[in-house]
């Protein structure tokens, strides 16, 4: 019998919240992207280098990262950051990440946050598996990242990348518990995607992308970057 490979991620534990703030690990840069830019840890080398998007896509003449790890290239927008070189927790091989200067207006921006990136390899996947896999890899993740909240779907589809099938997954996440000093309503959803790649018979690769917040603006941004992938 052939036996369905299973995503292994989240493969390592969440950085700390900062101090003085319990259960508040989501104002990316200082959370989430903290976690998978920031720290250092014993990691795969990526082997990605900087080249130019030359299409009509929203990010046309904009850098690419090349990570020859997972097969993948993607845009790095203005005021995107990509830390070349810089080790990343477990199965990431590399990323872009953005602060948030948020106003508290428009989506709900609380003067914190941030979106990032990230994409990896993993083992060989059917294309029949890809919708229940990538499904199992965005909730878990959404549980990683939101220990404390909640999640829903918000879109599943099958897509391609580069030709090849893969299957996206969008979830809607709520940050659940809060610590004294964050009001009601400051950054609490959250927007993450998973896309889940057949690259060949021999492996799979993957993006994830998080936006907190997850108002229109960052969410489309994600989704852009996400969307601008192509095959290496």
């Amino acid at each position: 019998m052939t036996t369905t490979p299973h995503l292994a991620f989240p493969p390592a534990p969440p950085a700390p919240a900062p101090a003085g703030r319990p259960g508040h690990r989501r104002k990316l840069v200082a959370g989430a992207v903290a976690a998978l830019v920031l720290l250092l840890v014993a990691g795969i080398a990526a082997g990605w280098w900087l080249t130019r998007e030359e299409d009509s896509s929203p990010f046309a003449g904009r850098p690419r990262v090349t990570d020859g790890a997972a097969g993948l290239s993607y845009a790095i927008p203005e005021g995107w950051e990509h830390e070349e070189g810089k080790k990343l927790i477990g199965a990431f091989t590399s990323s872009v990440t953005k602060e948030h200067a948020g106003t508290g207006t428009g989506s709900g921006a609380s003067g914190e946050g941030g979106s990032t990136v990230l994409a990896g390899r993993a083992a060989a996947m059917p294309q029949a598996a890809l919708q229940q896999q990538a499904e199992r890899a965005a909730r878990s993740n959404a549980v990683f990242f939101y220990p404390e909240g909640s999640s829903e779907v918000a879109e599943s589809r099958p897509t391609t990348v580069g030709g090849r099938p893969a299957h996206t997954v969008a979830l809607r996440v709520s940050e659940g518990k809060r610590g004294s000093a964050v009001p009601e309503g400051a950054g609490g959803t959250g927007h993450l995607r998973l896309t889940l790649i057949a690259v060949d018979d021999s492996r799979s690769a993957f993006l994830l992308g998080i936006a907190q917040p997850g108002g229109p603006v960052e969410t489309r941004e994600v989704d852009q970057v996400m969307e601008s992938a192509s095959l290496d």
